[in-house]
């Protein structure tokens, strides 16, 4: 009880840093840089950082914390919850940046320089989350740190498996994603949590159902088991493609590439009548009465 004492600490810690240093820099930093980059930066250090401490949990909390997956996905939900109200608008995730770029609804550099912001927090958030774990704060911690120069792959299935399982969950999640985005607050962050949940434990055994290639790459990358080039096309390439798939499927076309629709037929705006059609007018010139030459 102790270790998750410490885990729950540093979830509230985590999302309480963020949220101050996400205030501050709205405050200080002009609208476009905040909305490009400091708000990307900051959502992916909060999600790389509590997915990381989560990690711990689901790895080593059945055994040596006696953590059962009831409570596991009840903390998945949650932090989603929290990741969805608090983020303001950020995606923390490239592949969603990238289906902004084909909705056309982000200019190129805009998007690049998320992606870039997205990495970045990343890799900070687990720089820091690793000296967070050398202070042995609690059992899980210091087994964490003794484990994590030696730390396992998180794709444990074939390439080819591994692929289709991460581009089905960024598919679903990129769908439901486009068909929520006008929707309330209030309906759209749950739904989207629970569905996050469902994906972890469906597919979490297989690849740990990461569909953010951000996160992946910070997580699971620099462990052995498989070539960056493997982890490329699982966390990247697969990802991607489910994007791809779920705005075609929504969209019927890509609005940045083309405007041609693909799947669906465009409504016109002025329906055509479908009754029969009137038949010729009559001529209308009555015929001339032909008079005799004789003269009355």
């Amino acid at each position: 009880m102790a270790s998750l004492n410490v885990s729950l600490s540093f979830f509230f810690a985590t999302c309480a840093l963020c949220e101050a240093a996400r205030r501050a820099s709205k405050a200080l930093l002009p609208a476009g840089t905040y909305v490009s980059f400091s708000r990307e930066a900051l959502g992916a250090a909060q999600l790389t950082a509590c997915c990381l401490e989560l990690r711990v949990l689901v790895e080593l909390g059945p055994w040596a914390g006696g953590f059962g997956p009831d409570l596991l996905l009840t903390l998945v939900f949650l932090l989603f919850v929290v990741h969805g109200v608090t983020f303001d608008g950020a995606s923390a995730n490239p592949t969603v940046a990238l289906q902004e770029f084909l909705m056309a609804e982000a200019s190129l550099p805009s998007t690049l320089l998320k992606v870039v912001a997205q990495v970045l927090g990343a890799q900070a958030a687990c720089a820091l989350t690793q000296r967070c774990w050398t202070w042995e704060l609690s059992e899980l911690h210091m087994l964490q740190s003794l484990m994590s120069a030696h730390c396992s792959s998180s794709l444990r299935t074939s390439v080819l498996q591994g692929t289709l399982v991460e581009g089905a969950c960024a598919f679903f999640f990129h769908l439901s994603l486009l068909r929520l985005q006008h929707g309330l607050l209030v309906y759209r962050v749950p739904a989207l949590a629970l569905l996050v949940t469902v994906m972890a434990y469906t597919a979490g055994p297989y690849t740990s159902a990461f569909f953010n290639p951000a996160l992946a790459a910070s997580v699971t990358f620099h462990c052995s088991g498989n070539t960056l080039l493997e982890y490329a096309r699982v966390y990247c390439l697969g990802p991607v493609a489910g994007m791809i798939l779920a705005v075609l499927l929504h969209q019927g076309h890509l609005p940045r590439l083309f405007q041609r629709n693909l799947f669906y037929r465009q409504k016109t705006k002025y329906r055509t009548p479908r009754g029969k059609l009137c038949p010729a007018s009559l001529d209308t010139q009555t015929p001339t009465k032909e008079y005799s030459g004789k003269s009355l």
